[in-house]
């Protein structure tokens, strides 16, 4: 069980054959950061890609020998893309991170057809949370990047997220399927979607996981909760997994553990080839740090290569 995000930083450390992440438009202060601290804490080998003179003067502002990184300068955004790529492609980087360019070119890139990064469904944007509240780590999505899921997007959301949480050695992940009440209605739809979910996992459809569902967010997260109100599932206060019904309440749900209840939070986009760090332009240094830390300690366990 991962208690903590330095949980998940010391292993990564402790893995012999460091992760190459390929750093798109390298050249941000916050990046750059986060880089250093792990290439110095050995989770990671990094590839800078972008503005050389900007990113040898951010290393020497961090006290970093510019020497020790391998810099690849670029001209432009689009130029850095097609170079990480590449390296993806050939396999000389085994994860992606975005650094100072907006995130819609950036996924264009890994989305492009011809760049054959997908493993063959749909990207989503997992994040993972660690807060005194809770026991042990644990995961929401789809945050970011898919709105309005239907079953079939909600399954393969689903899907990347439990391969995900297995790279990280959660051999059987709980997984809560979000809804506002914990019996099935046939006015709410997201019910129904939940109560199909868990079928299809009894059934042997969807499998590596246990999932659960319709569920609320209390019976999940909290055992008393489920005790008060009569709900017994293996699932209940001890999910590994939360699947929101869709981006606004995911969005709101993890915006409030942040800024409320004191959430430190880490993410990456999955269903790609490769773990792909995906993080605001604003966030925090070590948001970024714990980011990279899963994708190095994903990417030594992906059991998928690129074709």
């Amino acid at each position: 069980m991962l208690k903590s995000f330095k949980d998940i930083a010391k292993i990564a450390g402790d893995i012999e054959k460091k992760t190459v992440v390929a750093v798109v438009e390298a050249h941000d202060e916050h990046t750059i950061e986060s880089v250093v601290e792990a290439t110095r804490d050995k989770l990671i080998s990094p590839l800078l890609i972008g503005n050389a003179d900007k990113i040898t003067e951010l290393l020497r502002g961090l006290n970093a020998k510019p020497g020790d990184y391998n810099v690849i300068g670029t001209e432009c955004a689009d130029e850095s893309l097609a170079v990480a790529v590449k390296k993806i492609t050939a396999r000389d980087a085994g994860a992606v991170m975005k650094g100072k360019l907006e995130t819609g070119a950036f996924m264009k890139a890994i989305l492009k057809k011809e760049n054959n990064l997908i493993k063959g469904g749909r990207l989503s944007l997992i994040g993972f949370y660690e807060m005194p509240q809770y026991h042990k780590l644990f995961s929401v999505s789809d945050v970011g990047l898919n709105t309005y899921p239907d079953l079939a997007g909600k399954k393969d959301i689903l899907t990347n997220a439990v391969g995900a949480l297995r790279a990280l050695g959660v051999e059987n992940p709980k997984v809560a399927v979000l809804t506002a009440v914990e019996k099935v209605d046939p006015k709410m739809p997201d019910t129904v979607d939940a109560a199909t979910l868990k079928k299809m996992n009894e059934d042997g459809e969807i499998t590596g996981c246990v999932v659960e569902g319709p569920i609320s967010f209390d019976l999940a997260m909290f055992k008393e909760a489920a005790r008060i109100k009569g709900y017994e599932s293996p699932v209940a206060g001890d999910a590994d997994f939360l699947l929101a019904p869709d981006i606004v309440s995911g969005n709101v749900l993890v915006k409030c553990l942040t800024g409320f209840a004191g959430a430190t939070t880490a993410g990456m986009v999955v269903g790609a080839k490769v773990p792909v760090v995906l993080t605001s332009r604003s966030a925090e240094a070590s948001d970024k740090y714990f980011s990279i830390a899963f994708a190095a300690y994903s990417a030594a366990h992906f059991q998928e290569a690129l074709s």
